[in-house]
Protein backbone atom coordinates (compact mmCIF):
# COMPACT_ATOMS: atom_id res chain seq x y z
CA UNK A 1 0.00 0.00 0.00
CA UNK A 2 2.78 2.31 0.66
CA UNK A 3 3.96 1.86 -2.76
CA UNK A 4 0.79 2.68 -4.40
CA UNK A 5 0.53 5.25 -2.24
CA UNK A 6 4.13 6.92 -2.88
CA UNK A 7 2.90 6.51 -7.26
CA UNK A 8 -0.31 7.77 -6.73
CA UNK A 9 0.88 11.18 -4.86
CA UNK A 10 3.67 11.49 -7.55
CA UNK A 11 1.05 11.08 -9.95
CA UNK A 12 -1.51 13.83 -8.51
CA UNK A 13 1.48 16.24 -8.60
CA UNK A 14 1.84 15.78 -12.52
CA UNK A 15 -1.68 15.77 -13.32
CA UNK A 16 -2.48 18.76 -10.97
CA UNK A 17 -6.46 18.14 -9.67
CA UNK A 18 -7.39 16.14 -12.92
CA UNK A 19 -9.53 13.01 -11.60
CA UNK A 20 -10.22 9.98 -14.14
CA UNK A 21 -13.55 8.48 -14.04
CA UNK A 22 -12.39 5.84 -16.22
CA UNK A 23 -9.54 3.91 -16.62
CA UNK A 24 -8.58 1.87 -20.46
CA UNK A 25 -5.56 -0.76 -20.63
CA UNK A 26 -4.72 -1.32 -24.45
CA UNK A 27 -2.94 -4.24 -25.50
CA UNK A 28 -0.98 -5.07 -27.91
CA UNK A 29 -1.03 -3.57 -31.09
CA UNK A 30 -3.98 -1.48 -29.66
CA UNK A 31 -2.50 2.04 -28.82
CA UNK A 32 -3.90 4.15 -31.16
CA UNK A 33 -6.83 5.00 -29.02
CA UNK A 34 -4.57 7.43 -27.67
CA UNK A 35 -5.03 9.63 -31.18
CA UNK A 36 -8.50 10.22 -30.04
CA UNK A 37 -8.02 11.82 -26.60
CA UNK A 38 -7.95 15.37 -25.53
CA UNK A 39 -4.64 14.66 -24.10
CA UNK A 40 -3.90 16.46 -20.64
CA UNK A 41 -0.56 14.89 -19.59
CA UNK A 42 1.61 12.00 -20.48
CA UNK A 43 3.77 10.56 -18.37
CA UNK A 44 6.75 7.81 -19.00
CA UNK A 45 6.26 4.70 -16.69
CA UNK A 46 9.99 5.03 -15.84
CA UNK A 47 9.27 8.43 -14.47
CA UNK A 48 7.06 6.75 -11.96
CA UNK A 49 8.15 5.52 -8.62
CA UNK A 50 7.71 2.02 -8.10
CA UNK A 51 5.97 1.59 -11.65
CA UNK A 52 7.57 -1.30 -13.51
CA UNK A 53 8.81 -0.83 -17.58
CA UNK A 54 7.29 -2.05 -20.41
CA UNK A 55 9.74 -4.69 -21.83
CA UNK A 56 7.38 -5.75 -25.03
CA UNK A 57 8.06 -4.21 -28.09
CA UNK A 58 4.49 -3.44 -29.20
CA UNK A 59 3.71 -1.35 -26.25
CA UNK A 60 5.03 2.03 -25.94
CA UNK A 61 4.84 2.40 -21.91
CA UNK A 62 3.09 5.37 -20.90
CA UNK A 63 0.26 6.99 -18.87
CA UNK A 64 -1.93 9.41 -20.71
CA UNK A 65 -4.50 11.38 -19.23
CA UNK A 66 -7.15 13.54 -21.05
CA UNK A 67 -10.75 13.39 -22.23
CA UNK A 68 -12.13 10.52 -24.46
CA UNK A 69 -15.81 11.60 -25.80
CA UNK A 70 -15.94 14.32 -23.18
CA UNK A 71 -14.98 11.91 -20.15
CA UNK A 72 -11.94 11.87 -18.04
CA UNK A 73 -9.50 9.03 -18.67
CA UNK A 74 -6.32 7.57 -17.92
CA UNK A 75 -5.26 4.57 -20.68
CA UNK A 76 -2.10 2.78 -20.17
CA UNK A 77 -0.40 2.76 -23.39
CA UNK A 78 1.38 -0.59 -22.97
CA UNK A 79 0.55 -2.75 -20.69
CA UNK A 80 2.61 -5.46 -17.73
CA UNK A 81 2.81 -9.06 -18.28
CA UNK A 82 3.73 -12.07 -15.87
CA UNK A 83 5.83 -13.84 -18.57
CA UNK A 84 8.27 -10.56 -18.84
CA UNK A 85 9.81 -11.78 -15.06
CA UNK A 86 7.52 -9.47 -13.34
CA UNK A 87 5.44 -10.32 -9.86
CA UNK A 88 1.66 -10.67 -10.05
CA UNK A 89 1.70 -7.76 -7.95
CA UNK A 90 3.92 -5.66 -10.39
CA UNK A 91 1.59 -6.14 -13.11
CA UNK A 92 -1.53 -5.01 -11.53
CA UNK A 93 -0.12 -2.28 -9.70
CA UNK A 94 -0.71 0.05 -12.30
CA UNK A 95 -4.71 -1.17 -11.76
CA UNK A 96 -4.13 -0.48 -8.01
CA UNK A 97 -3.08 2.95 -8.71
CA UNK A 98 -6.16 3.75 -10.86
CA UNK A 99 -8.27 3.13 -7.92
CA UNK A 100 -6.56 5.36 -6.06
CA UNK A 101 -6.91 8.12 -9.09
CA UNK A 102 -10.18 7.67 -8.53
CA UNK A 103 -10.95 5.63 -11.66
CA UNK A 104 -14.34 3.99 -11.64
CA UNK A 105 -14.70 1.67 -14.47
CA UNK A 106 -12.21 -0.36 -16.32
CA UNK A 107 -11.91 -1.45 -20.14
CA UNK A 108 -9.17 -3.91 -21.29
CA UNK A 109 -8.64 -5.10 -24.83
CA UNK A 110 -5.54 -7.53 -25.91
CA UNK A 111 -4.87 -9.27 -28.94
CA UNK A 112 -5.54 -13.17 -28.61
CA UNK A 113 -6.00 -16.25 -30.58
CA UNK A 114 -9.11 -17.44 -31.59
CA UNK A 115 -10.34 -21.00 -30.84
CA UNK A 116 -13.90 -21.06 -31.86
CA UNK A 117 -14.09 -22.24 -35.21
CA UNK A 118 -16.94 -19.75 -36.45
CA UNK A 119 -14.11 -16.42 -35.49
CA UNK A 120 -12.28 -15.41 -38.05
CA UNK A 121 -9.02 -13.19 -38.12
CA UNK A 122 -9.60 -9.66 -36.96
CA UNK A 123 -12.60 -10.32 -34.99
CA UNK A 124 -14.03 -8.52 -32.44
CA UNK A 125 -14.86 -10.92 -29.10
CA UNK A 126 -16.31 -9.08 -26.15
CA UNK A 127 -15.19 -11.11 -23.23
CA UNK A 128 -18.09 -12.49 -20.96
CA UNK A 129 -15.91 -14.76 -18.73
CA UNK A 130 -12.63 -16.14 -18.23
CA UNK A 131 -10.50 -19.08 -17.02
CA UNK A 132 -7.12 -18.24 -15.23
CA UNK A 133 -4.31 -20.59 -16.73
CA UNK A 134 -1.67 -18.37 -15.35
CA UNK A 135 0.55 -19.87 -12.36
CA UNK A 136 -0.62 -17.49 -10.10
CA UNK A 137 -2.75 -14.92 -9.34
CA UNK A 138 -2.50 -11.04 -7.34
CA UNK A 139 -4.55 -11.86 -4.70
CA UNK A 140 -2.24 -14.54 -3.32
CA UNK A 141 -0.16 -13.41 -0.16
CA UNK A 142 -1.56 -11.20 2.72
CA UNK A 143 -4.85 -9.11 1.79
CA UNK A 144 -4.89 -5.72 1.15
CA UNK A 145 -7.98 -5.09 3.20
CA UNK A 146 -7.73 -1.29 2.28
CA UNK A 147 -8.23 -2.77 -1.58
CA UNK A 148 -11.16 -5.31 -1.06
CA UNK A 149 -12.01 -8.51 0.51
CA UNK A 150 -10.09 -11.62 0.69
CA UNK A 151 -12.35 -13.40 -0.78
CA UNK A 152 -13.38 -11.69 -3.50
CA UNK A 153 -16.90 -12.84 -5.44
CA UNK A 154 -15.93 -13.61 -9.55
CA UNK A 155 -19.52 -14.90 -10.63
CA UNK A 156 -19.77 -11.42 -12.61
CA UNK A 157 -16.62 -10.75 -13.36
CA UNK A 158 -17.25 -9.20 -16.52
CA UNK A 159 -20.05 -6.20 -16.53
CA UNK A 160 -23.42 -7.35 -18.10
CA UNK A 161 -24.89 -4.01 -18.85
CA UNK A 162 -21.71 -2.90 -20.53
CA UNK A 163 -21.56 -6.65 -22.46
CA UNK A 164 -25.23 -5.68 -23.69
CA UNK A 165 -24.46 -1.69 -24.35
CA UNK A 166 -21.43 -2.86 -26.64
CA UNK A 167 -23.46 -5.04 -28.95
CA UNK A 168 -26.10 -2.44 -29.61
CA UNK A 169 -23.43 -0.16 -30.32
CA UNK A 170 -21.52 -2.66 -33.09
CA UNK A 171 -25.33 -3.30 -34.00
CA UNK A 172 -25.56 0.50 -34.70
CA UNK A 173 -22.26 0.87 -36.62
CA UNK A 174 -23.10 -2.25 -38.94
CA UNK A 175 -20.02 -4.82 -37.43
CA UNK A 176 -19.86 -7.60 -35.75
CA UNK A 177 -19.19 -8.67 -32.05
CA UNK A 178 -18.17 -12.15 -31.11
CA UNK A 179 -18.42 -12.89 -27.40
CA UNK A 180 -17.31 -15.63 -25.81
CA UNK A 181 -14.46 -16.54 -22.93
CA UNK A 182 -11.11 -15.66 -22.80
CA UNK A 183 -8.27 -18.06 -21.53
CA UNK A 184 -5.04 -16.65 -20.02
CA UNK A 185 -2.05 -18.30 -20.31
CA UNK A 186 1.61 -17.58 -19.22
CA UNK A 187 3.65 -17.20 -22.53
CA UNK A 188 5.79 -15.83 -23.97
CA UNK A 189 5.67 -18.97 -26.35
CA UNK A 190 2.55 -19.58 -28.03
CA UNK A 191 0.56 -22.98 -27.85
CA UNK A 192 1.11 -26.52 -29.45
CA UNK A 193 -1.55 -27.87 -31.31
CA UNK A 194 -2.30 -30.15 -28.54
CA UNK A 195 -2.82 -27.38 -26.00
CA UNK A 196 -5.01 -25.48 -28.38
CA UNK A 197 -7.46 -28.37 -28.54
CA UNK A 198 -6.84 -28.84 -24.65
CA UNK A 199 -8.20 -24.92 -24.60
CA UNK A 200 -11.48 -25.88 -26.83
CA UNK A 201 -12.51 -28.60 -24.95
CA UNK A 202 -12.06 -26.52 -21.65
CA UNK A 203 -14.51 -23.49 -22.83
CA UNK A 204 -12.47 -21.02 -24.46
CA UNK A 205 -12.99 -19.07 -27.41
CA UNK A 206 -9.73 -17.21 -27.46
CA UNK A 207 -6.69 -17.09 -25.48
CA UNK A 208 -3.98 -15.22 -24.89
CA UNK A 209 -1.44 -14.04 -22.19
CA UNK A 210 -2.96 -11.27 -20.25
CA UNK A 211 -5.78 -9.32 -18.84
CA UNK A 212 -7.19 -11.81 -16.71
CA UNK A 213 -4.72 -10.82 -13.86
CA UNK A 214 -5.49 -7.13 -14.10
CA UNK A 215 -9.58 -8.04 -14.43
CA UNK A 216 -8.83 -9.54 -11.04
CA UNK A 217 -7.15 -6.74 -9.20
CA UNK A 218 -10.01 -4.43 -10.58
CA UNK A 219 -12.74 -6.88 -9.36
CA UNK A 220 -11.16 -7.43 -6.13
CA UNK A 221 -11.56 -3.40 -5.18
CA UNK A 222 -15.16 -3.47 -7.05
CA UNK A 223 -14.34 -1.53 -10.33
CA UNK A 224 -16.71 -2.87 -12.82
CA UNK A 225 -14.89 -4.25 -16.47
CA UNK A 226 -15.54 -4.29 -19.91
CA UNK A 227 -13.00 -6.76 -21.86
CA UNK A 228 -12.93 -7.31 -25.60
CA UNK A 229 -10.12 -9.65 -27.26
CA UNK A 230 -9.20 -8.98 -30.94
CA UNK A 231 -8.75 -12.07 -32.67
CA UNK A 232 -5.12 -11.46 -34.47
CA UNK A 233 -4.76 -15.36 -35.92
CA UNK A 234 -6.33 -18.84 -35.73
CA UNK A 235 -5.61 -21.31 -33.36
CA UNK A 236 -8.21 -24.31 -34.76
CA UNK A 237 -6.93 -27.67 -36.18
CA UNK A 238 -7.29 -26.36 -39.69
CA UNK A 239 -5.98 -22.48 -39.80
CA UNK A 240 -3.09 -23.27 -37.86
CA UNK A 241 -0.09 -21.37 -38.97
CA UNK A 242 3.03 -20.34 -37.96
CA UNK A 243 2.77 -17.00 -36.73
CA UNK A 244 5.19 -13.96 -35.90
CA UNK A 245 4.50 -10.34 -34.26
CA UNK A 246 3.90 -8.61 -37.75
CA UNK A 247 1.34 -10.19 -38.26
CA UNK A 248 -0.38 -10.29 -35.11
CA UNK A 249 0.22 -6.24 -35.59
CA UNK A 250 -1.54 -6.38 -39.17
CA UNK A 251 -4.50 -8.30 -38.12
CA UNK A 252 -4.64 -5.54 -34.59
CA UNK A 253 -4.23 -2.72 -37.10
CA UNK A 254 -7.40 -4.15 -39.44
CA UNK A 255 -9.75 -4.54 -35.97
CA UNK A 256 -8.27 -1.17 -34.14
CA UNK A 257 -10.88 1.12 -35.80
CA UNK A 258 -14.16 -0.51 -34.80
CA UNK A 259 -12.36 -1.85 -30.92
CA UNK A 260 -11.66 2.14 -30.69
CA UNK A 261 -15.30 3.07 -32.08
CA UNK A 262 -16.08 0.48 -29.09
CA UNK A 263 -14.81 2.12 -26.35
CA UNK A 264 -14.90 5.04 -26.91
CA UNK A 265 -18.98 4.64 -27.33
CA UNK A 266 -19.39 2.86 -24.15
CA UNK A 267 -17.29 5.71 -22.38
CA UNK A 268 -19.95 8.41 -23.40
CA UNK A 269 -22.66 6.16 -22.42
CA UNK A 270 -20.73 5.06 -18.47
Amino acid sequence: MQQIQESTEHIKKIIDGFEPEFGIILGTGLGALVNELEVVQSISYADIPNFPVSTVESHSGKLIFGHLAERRVVVMQGRFHFYEGYSMDQVVFPVRVMKQLGVKKLFVSNAAGGLNPSFNTSDLMVITDHINLQPSNPLIGKNLDELGPRFPDMSDVYDEHMVREAMVIAEDADFTVREGVYVSVPGPMLETPAEYKYLSIIGADAVGMSTVPEVIAARHMGMPVFAVSVITDMCTPDRIKKVVLSDILEAAAIAEPRMTLLIRELVRRA
